[in-house]
C-alpha cells in the first residue's frame, strides 16, 4: 500500500532556483529545478527579481514534480521546505506556499536548514538498492557561493562546523575573479571550463596562513587583482592572451587551499570517510583532487551527482525524510531566516 511509505514533497527556494522534489522512503522519484536567467545581466542575484520569479515558478514546478513522480497530492506524508539560510524574499515564497499546501492537505510541515540539506544530499537513493551512503562519523567539505565549511557529521542531526571561511567563500572568490576578467555570471563553471586548457603553474596566487581549519579567500582575490593590475600596465591585452592560464592558476590555488585544511582535519580526527557538497562540488578540478586524495590517503570519498550539487529540492526532501522519522514537525507560525550555521 502506498500510504505505508513515507512520501515527502520537498520545496527549495533559498536563492534563485525554484525546485520541487518527491522522495519515497529516501528514493528520489522526481527533482525539478527552474533556474532564473534574469540575473545574468546584473552579474549576480538580484533579491527582488529572484522572489518575483519564485512566485511565477513555484506552482508549475511543484505540479511537474508530482507528475514526474507519479504521485497524487493525497499520497504525500509531509511537505518539507527550506526555512533558511538564504534570501528572505525568496524563502518567504517557499514558506508561504508550503503553509497553504500543507494546510489544504492537512499534512505535517517540516522546516529544513539549507546547509544541513546539502550535507544530507549524500543519503538520497537513486533506487531501493542504492547503498552508497556515507558512514558516521564523516567529514563534509561544504563549498558554495556563500559557504566554505568543514563539517564533522556524527549523525544526520549532529553536525558541527569545525572550520569555515572568515571572509569570502570559495564560490564567491571564483565568481568575483571571473567578473574581473570579463567572464559571465556565474563565473565558477566558466573558469572550470577554461582551466582545463590552461597551465596552472604559470600564475600562482597567495595562499593564506590561517590557524586551525578555517579558510580565507580575500588575500587570494587581492593577489589576483594585483597581478592583473601590474600586467595590464605592460600589456593591455594581457587578460585575453592568458585567460586559460589565469583560470587554471586560480582554480588550482583555491582547490589547494580547500584540500590542505580538509586533509589536516582528516588526519587530526582520524576520519577517512570524506564527502563534498555544495555548488563548487561540481568543479572538475575539485572532484579530481578528491579522487587523488582517496588513492593517496585511503579516503572513502562521497561526491554527489551533479543534480545534487547546486540548490535542489531532493536534498530538502531527504532532510525532511529524516525529520519525519523523528516526528520533528514545524508550527504554522515559523518564519524564514537569512543567516545561520548548521
Amino acid at each position: 500500500m502506498i500510504n505505508q511509505n513515507i512520501i515527502i514533497l520537498g520545496i527549495e527556494s533559498s536563492c534563485d532556483d525554484t525546485s520541487a522534489a518527491v522522495l519515497r522512503d529516501g528514493v528520489v522519484l522526481s527533482n525539478v529545478i527552474a533556474g532564473q536567467k534574469v540575473h545574468e545581466a546584473f552579474g549576480g542575484v538580484v533579491p527582488e527579481l529572484a522572489s518575483r520569479a519564485h512566485q511565477q515558478n513555484i506552482i508549475p514546478v511543484v505540479d511537474q514534480a508530482l507528475k514526474q513522480a507519479g504521485i497524487e497530492k493525497k499520497d504525500l506524508s509531509a511537505v518539507a521546505f527550506t526555512r533558511g539560510p538564504g534570501l528572505l524574499g525568496s524563502l518567504l515564497v517557499g514558506a508561504s506556499f508550503t503553509k497553504g499546501f500543507a494546510t489544504a492537505l492537512d499534512i505535517p510541515m517540516i522546516e529544513v536548514n539549507h546547509l544541513q540539506a546539502h550535507v544530507l544530499a549524500h543519503f538520497i537513493k537513486q533506487d531501493e538498492n542504492d547503498a552508497n551512503q556515507p558512514q558516521f562519523p564523516f567529514l563534509c567539505l561544504l563549498v558554495s557561493g556563500g559557504n566554505s565549511q568543514i563539517i564533522l557529521v556524527r549523525a544526520w542531526n549532529q553536525m558541527e562546523i569545525i572550520g569555515q571561511t572568515i571572509d569570502d567563500a570559495a564560490g564567491e572568490a571564483f565568481d568575483k575573479c571571473a567578473k574581473v576578467i570579463g567572464l559571465p555570471y556565474p563565473g565558477g563553471p566558466v573558469i572550470d571550463r577554461l582551466a582545463q586548457t590552461g597551465d596552472p603553474a604559470i600564475f600562482r596566487f597567495n595562499k593564506p596562513q590561517i590557524k586551525g581549519y578555517d579558510y580565507s579567500f580575500s588575500g587570494l582575490k587581492t593577489s589576483f587583482l594585483y597581478l592583473l593590475r601590474d600586467r595590464l600596465k605592460e600589456d593591455p591585452d594581457f587578460i585575453e592572451k592568458n585567460k586559460a592560464d589565469l583560470c587554471a592558476g586560480l582554480q588550482a590555488t583555491i582547490i589547494e587551499i580547500l584540500m590542505d585544511k580538509l586533509r589536516k582535519a582528516s588526519k587530526d580526527l582520524n576520519i577517512k570517510e570524506i564527502a563534498v557538497a555544495g555548488g563548487v562540488s561540481a568543479n572538475s578540478g575539485l572532484r579530481k583532487a578528491f579522487e587523488e586524495h582517496a588513492q593517496k590517503y585511503g579516503w572513502k570519498i562521497h561526491i554527489p551527482p551533479f543534480a545534487y550539487t547546486t540548490d535542489n529540492a531532493a536534498m530538502v526532501a531527504m532532510c525532511g525524510h529524516f525529520k519525519y522519522l523523528n516526528q520533528e514537525f514545524c508550527p504554522m507560525d515559523a518564519t524564514p531566516f537569512s543567516r545561520t550555521g548548521v
